[in-house]
């Protein structure tokens, strides 16, 4: 009898899980529509292209909300057990309350470790294809930026010149051990530009003690040469930060190549990490969601535990922000950015477990 109690839990809560994601779906899919209706206003593409590429972006946008879609499942589940009296048939059955949130747990922490496995990396090849079809349509798609284990490469078109950049590393304002190929618009080559630095902390980069090489010829200069790029320091970093589109093998790469290249690797950690916590962070939101629920009155309305559930998802998120900002920023280790809140999380929840045990 309880393996069938049991059984029927789990399937609940699924359903209350997918309802409450189907939801959720639609609202991120509403609302993105918009944006990108009005990005693509200028362009021929019809109606049907903003679409599908809202739909490619929707999966990852709703990974980001996971945690706040399990404590509000988890708040329905429950609220469906208390308006049919099924918590004190359960009850009567054996089933107490922490049986009940320790099915909720294992449930939980199933469905985390398929969503890091599979889902993560299907939404992540979407983003990838999302922002390869977007880049495509900008107004910035004559130059790009990319890290390979070779160091950072940068295309650039001025005019009739296109440039390409490899630099060994990064670090500060400045490019290191660069070399710059200088073509025409035919892809013919006009020089080739190599300096042991170049200041890029403006458009306008300064190449530091460049070796030209020229119809075969290369002379050293210790003068300076400018040249106008569509790029910055604070450009180039910014173009690495979209790690949503990256699955978690791309991600481990990206850690080595930016540590090759001398690039900061907080970002990458603290995004691998956040995704490595899930097993741990998906099934506490969803006990919390259950504690919340057993320690209120069972006369409110739908409408209360929504706002209850919204309320809790907010307060949760700005503490980890909080956390997050400070590791990203170096103020506390990236380890301690994203597993403090969760221990700390997980101590309030014992003591909620306690007493919802008495009830």
């Amino acid at each position: 009898m309880i393996k069938t109690f049991e059984k029927y839990l789990v399937i609940l809560y699924l359903k209350k899980l997918l309802i409450v994601s189907a939801i959720f779906m639609s609202l991120i899919v509403i609302i993105s529509i918009f944006d990108e209706i009005s990005y693509f206003k200028h362009s021929q593409l019809g109606f049907f292209f903003p679409v599908i590429i809202t739909l490619l972006n929707a999966p990852s946008v709703l990974f980001q909300i996971f945690p706040f879609i399990f404590l509000i499942s988890s708040q329905f589940f429950f609220l469906d057990l208390i308006n049919t009296d099924e918590l004190s048939v359960l009850k009567t059955n054996g089933l107490s309350n922490l049986k009940i949130i320790r099915i909720l747990f294992f449930t939980s922490f199933l469905m985390s470790l398929f969503l890091i496995t599979f889902y993560y990396n299907f939404s992540s090849k979407l983003k990838f294809l999302y922002l390869d079809l977007k880049n495509s349509y900008s107004l910035d798609d004559k130059y790009l930026a990319v890290v390979t284990e070779n160091g950072l490469w940068v295309k650039d078109e001025i005019g009739d010149k296109m440039y390409i950049v490899n630099a060994e590393r990064i670090e500060s304002h400045f490019l290191h051990k660069a070399l710059i190929s200088e073509f025409d618009k035919n892809f013919d080559i006009i020089q080739i530009i190599q300096s042991p630095k170049i200041d890029i902390s403006d458009f306008n980069w300064v190449i530091i003690n460049p070796t030209v090489t020229k119809n075969n010829k290369s002379v050293r200069s210790d003068n300076n040469i400018k040249i106008k790029t569509h790029f910055n320091e604070e450009k180039i970093r910014s173009l690495f930060r979209n790690m949503s589109s990256l699955n978690i093998f791309e991600l481990i790469k990206l850690d080595s190549d930016y540590k090759s290249l001398g690039y900061s690797t907080t970002e990458v950690r603290s995004y691998l990490h956040k995704i490595l916590s899930l097993p741990w962070y998906l099934p506490t939101m969803s006990i919390l969601g259950g504690i919340v629920m057993l320690n209120i009155r069972r006369n409110k309305p739908m409408i209360f535990h929504v706002v209850l559930g919204i309320i809790i998802s907010v307060l949760v998120y700005y503490f980890y922000y909080l956390f997050n900002l400070m590791g990203e920023t170096d103020k506390i280790p990236i380890l301690i950015s994203i597993w403090m809140p969760l221990l700390l999380l997980t101590i309030f929840i014992f003591i909620g477990l306690i007493r919802i045990n008495e009830k």
